[in-house]
């Protein structure tokens, strides 16, 4: 499968993750906040740092009872309206250009969700280089095709798609002009839990709908992300903040600067130990190879004598003949003298 080029960065299984630190509304409403997010994750390796785009009323009315009302009980956001939830959450459209500056200044790539066709078209006014797709979106077709007519790279979240759905969508995409798709496999519960991860569907999205196959994680830790790269995921994206103890509207199932650098070295690491399908010695091996077991003296012989359980034993290292030649040399004549400590050959023998 071809790689993706984003800003110099490449996205495929021949190239390490691509790490994506989300900011969500972990800024708490401070743009001094939300450009030390910037800098702390610039500073844990991540190669790119996202926003949300919306405004509260083109993600819902402005409603505070029955469906529009959060009444769930174990819900992060209990006693809010979508509203209210939205407005504490979005990210001022006028500080979208400093925080795309300042990722560009430190290295990464700064991108955004738009959730809206009015998003889009402001993304497309900052030149972003990229945009991702929300799983509660990923069945809005005529947003994805919006995106899609930019004609630049898309990750999508699958959260609670169907393959049907999913089908669509990435048809969707294709046919609106995308050349470069990711899917995420994501489970849209905050936080997620590894048992509802179900990490062995990215296999299948990859071979099922031929695209890259990422991770949207909203597991606590590392090590669901750290897995998913040993299933190729190609992409990782995390929920990021500076201090959970100090709060936000996804502070809960986000991680910290140091969880996330932490994140960056062990996936790196765990795609670099996927390697290639190998047997044999490998170069790094090959000094190991003198402490295999091998044929060897163990006491001394004069010439004539016959090897025995008691004086040729199987020992490290591994300078002698091999092992699977024991039972061929027992019972046989040594035709010299030697010392015990001798490795065996074939030119011992009479």
């Amino acid at each position: 499968m071809q790689a993706i080029e984003i800003q110099t960065r490449k996205i495929g299984v021949s190239y390490p993750p691509f790490v994506i630190a989300e900011m969500s509304g972990n800024h708490n409403q401070s743009l001094e906040r939300a450009l030390e997010i910037v800098e702390a994750a610039a500073k844990t390796g991540v190669q790119a740092l996202k926003l949300q785009t919306y405004r509260a009323d083109t993600m819902t009315l402005d409603i505070d009872e029955g469906e529009f009302y959060i009444d769930a009980p174990n819900s992060l956001w209990h006693g809010n309206s979508l509203y209210q939830l939205y407005q504490q959450a979005y990210t001022p459209w006028d500080w979208h250009k400093p925080i795309f500056d300042r990722c560009q200044e430190l290295g990464m790539v700064g991108f955004s969700t738009p959730f809206d066709a009015t998003a889009v078209d402001f993304l497309e006014s900052l030149d972003v280089p990229c945009y991702k797709i929300a799983s509660f979106e990923n069945t809005d077709l005529p947003l994805i095709r919006k995106v899609a007519n930019t004609g630049k790279p898309m990750f999508i979240s699958t959260g609670m798609a169907t393959v049907a759905e999913l089908d669509e969508t990435v048809r969707a995409a294709r046919e609106a002009g995308c050349p470069d798709l990711v899917l995420l496999k994501c489970t849209s519960t905050y936080p997620a839990t590894p048992e509802n991860t179900n990490l062995r569907t990215i296999p299948h999205i990859r071979d099922l709908l031929d695209v890259q196959v990422g991770l949207s994680d909203h597991t606590m830790g590392i090590g669901v992300a750290v897995a998913s790269v040993a299933l190729e995921a190609t992409v990782i994206e995390k929920h990021f903040t500076l201090s959970r103890a100090e709060g936000g509207v996804d502070a809960a199932f986000s991680m910290e600067p140091e969880e996330m650098r932490q994140l960056v070295l062990e996936t790196e690491r765990s795609w670099q130990a996927l390697g290639k399908i190998k047997y044999g010695v490998t170069e790094a091996e090959q000094d190991s190879l003198q402490f295999r077991r091998s044929l060897y003296v163990a006491q001394d012989m004069k010439a004539g004598d016959r090897f025995t359980p008691e004086n040729l034993r199987v020992v490290r290292p591994g300078l002698g003949l091999p092992p699977k030649y024991y039972d061929i040399l027992l019972r046989k004549t040594i035709n010299q003298d030697v010392k015990m400590g001798t490795p065996m050959r074939w030119n011992l023998l009479s």
